[in-house]
């Protein structure tokens, strides 16, 4: 199951202290003790793996680690081991320490969120003529410790939503070989699958139902992955013995969740379409184009209608 919300605790390495050392050596003498290493930090990274958070479950807290104490031949203690959390892009960071969110948006770039510990000065630092053997030193500075929430949000181009078992699984390994589980029944995808299209990323959104905004059915769980897709692909299958009425429920439910999704661009795919006679085809479509002009009908049993989709997807997907 896809881990798509958990929280951690993040601490930064503690800095290593400075210490006392003198010289013994005859001409050479005076302070040597040197300054501790400074505390690793902390990065997230994000990467492409969607399952990246599943790690987390069972792990939630994490340590940088921690600077080596100076040296007492004035050399500086070692800094501190970073560490780097992977998280799947399309995640937010959410510090519940500061109030910071933290959109991750990249591949393999490293974001910095928990600083270590400067490490404390040895006598070394503390010469001067008036005090030629100093006593002082001092110990390292704890470093930065935060807790994060961590949520996936998907970064789609497209995404496929509708009712549950419409065929949208079967659409997106058809168009992008994602050998997503498919089966004839209700709530069979229980996480968001993706796929590539010519560079293009689809994303098959869990069937919604009646009230997902308020939780029921998947509910709220995948509505947020709808946030971040550029546009969608309203999946209807002409099976369906009330095509509007479909489609009136997951817009209503869009809109009840987010009211700006019910502004991405979108489509209507009608599904389904070697299960109906033509005539009975051509009567949904006239029922369906006064909803929404931009219909399209597939089969995943039809080359030429699924040569069509590809192109009209790589359409959709490009920016305003």
């Amino acid at each position: 199951m896809l881990t798509d919300e958990v929280k951690i605790k993040v601490f930064a390495g503690r800095g290593g202290d400075g210490v006392v050392a003198f010289n013994k050596t005859k001409m050479s003498l005076g302070p040597t003790g040197g300054t501790g290493g400074k505390g690793g930090n902390v990065y997230f990274q994000g990467v492409s793996n969607l399952s990246a958070l599943n790690k987390y479950k069972n792990k939630p807290k994490h340590y940088a680690g921690n600077g080596k104490n100076g040296q007492t031949d004035n050399s500086d203690g070692r800094t501190g081991e970073d560490i780097i959390l992977t998280v799947p892009i399309g995640s937010v960071l959410h510090n519940l320490t500061t109030g910071e969110d933290i959109n991750v948006k990249t591949v393999g770039e490293p974001i910095l969120v928990a600083t270590g510990g400067f490490g404390g000065r040895g006598n070394f630092c503390f010469r001067s003529p008036v005090n030629t053997s100093p006593e002082e030193r001092e110990e390292g500075r704890p470093g930065q410790e935060f807790e994060f929430m961590l949520e996936l949000r998907l970064i789609a181009d497209i995404g496929l939503v509708g009712l549950p078992n419409i065929g949208k699984s079967s659409l997106l390994n058809e168009l992008t070989k994602a050998d997503v589980k498919v089966a004839n029944y209700e709530f069979t995808t229980l996480e968001p699958n993706l796929g590539a299209l010519e560079g293009i990323i689809i994303a098959d959104i869990p069937g919604l139902i009646e009230g997902a905004s308020q939780g029921k059915g998947l509910g709220i769980k995948f509505l947020k992955h709808i946030k971040r897709t550029t546009a969608l692909a309203h999946c209807i299958s002409l099976e369906s013995e009330n095509p509007k009425r479909d489609y009136d429920i997951i817009r209503k439910e869009l809109g009840d969740f987010d009211p700006e999704l019910l502004q991405k661009k979108e489509i209507i795919l009608l599904t389904k379409s070697d299960l109906m006679a033509k005539n009975e085809i051509d009567a949904k479509i006239k029922e369906v184009v006064k909803i929404n002009p931009a219909v399209e009908v597939i089969s995943i049993h039809d080359w030429d209608s699924l040569q069509n989709i590809r192109k009209v997807f790589l359409e959709l997907a490009k920016p305003l």
